[in-house]
């Protein structure tokens, strides 16, 4: 090999990795870069090497590599003796509690409607899970106050929510996309949508076993991002269902269904531990607005001199 050794290319290509996500503040990295095997070329070339998939899009002398960089992670001959640990490597301890700050401190929780305050006081928690079950109109509220502090969301795996039921519920539609089917790369499409969106909602035409849904929790916390799920997840922080519904709206043979009053159970892991349960109205007032108001009803005109009987 001429110029620069494979192993001081993956160097930099970490130092690259690391600069550009520091600045997005999208993930934590682990920054430390392996001195020891960057005497030679022909060091790494003899011996077995291990090599481990990291995406990303990086430059390294003028020479632009957008997808997977294939980073050398040992290159020492067959045989030898292991080196030392570099020394700017932080311990596993530091790396994470820097990744624990970077969702605390520079992520904060996305806001959640007021009625549901009582059930998630921290808000809907970046890099957790949060199940919804029973109502898809509760799971659009919880979508549309992140969307309305500067939140991107996207639901994956819900052919039947449509648009116009998203921006009614007051889902900004600028920052909401949609991925009826995802197929039979399920894990794959979410694990990319999970590395840049702020909240991914997974329902049921989402085909995962319980393995990828482990991972995809896995990553979201990695990544910071919300899960919310509108299907049973093992493992979810927090878990939201829907109990009996009673509508509102409909008078004697006229009106329309406007509003439902429905019992809200809440049970989790940590804080969430305690069961606790809080009646709602959906849909959830539009952030920084009001329900719309209903269709006024019309009495029925009577002629003069004569009333309605029966």
């Amino acid at each position: 090999m001429t110029g620069t050794s494979t192993v001081e290319r993956a160097a930099r290509a970490r130092a690259a990795l690391a600069a550009a996500e520091r600045r997005t503040g999208a993930r934590s990295v682990l920054t430390g870069t392996s001195a020891a095997g960057s005497s030679g070329a022909g060091a790494a070339g003899s011996g077995a090497s291990t090599v481990r998939a990291a995406t990303g899009a990086v430059s390294f002398g003028g020479t632009g590599v957008l997808g997977t960089l294939d980073v050398l992670e040992d290159a020492r001959p067959v045989g030898s003796a292991p080196a030392a640990p570099p020394s700017d490597v932080p311990p596993p301890s530091s790396v994470a509690s820097r990744r624990t700050s970077l969702l605390t401190s520079e992520r904060p929780p996305l806001p959640v409607p007021p009625p549901l305050a009582e059930l998630l006081p921290d808000g809907l928690r970046r890099g957790a899970t949060t199940s919804v079950l029973g109502s898809t109109s509760l799971a659009l509220g919880v979508l549309a106050h992140a969307c309305a502090s500067g939140a991107w969301a996207v639901a994956v795996g819900q052919p039947r929510l449509g648009l116009l039921a998203a921006a009614q519920a007051g889902v900004d539609l600028a920052r909401f996309a949609l991925v009826p089917d995802p197929g039979a790369d399920a894990a794959l499409v979410l694990a990319a949508l999970v590395d840049g969106i702020d909240v991914v909602l997974v329902g049921p035409g989402t085909p995962l076993a319980d393995a990828d849904r482990r991972r995809l929790s896995a990553r979201a916390r990695e990544r910071g991002a919300a899960l919310l799920t509108t299907v049973p997840w093992p493992g979810a922080a927090v878990v939201l269902d829907a109990g009996p519904v009673r509508w509102s709206g409909v008078g004697d043979g006229d009106g329309r269904l406007r509003t439902c009053e429905v019992q809200v159970r809440r049970t989790g892991r940590g804080s969430a531990a305690v069961p606790t349960s809080a009646d709602v109205v959906l849909p959830f007032a539009p952030p920084g607005g009001h329900v719309p108001p209903g269709p006024e009803r019309r009495r029925p005109r009577t002629a003069g001199g004569l009333r309605l009987v029966g």
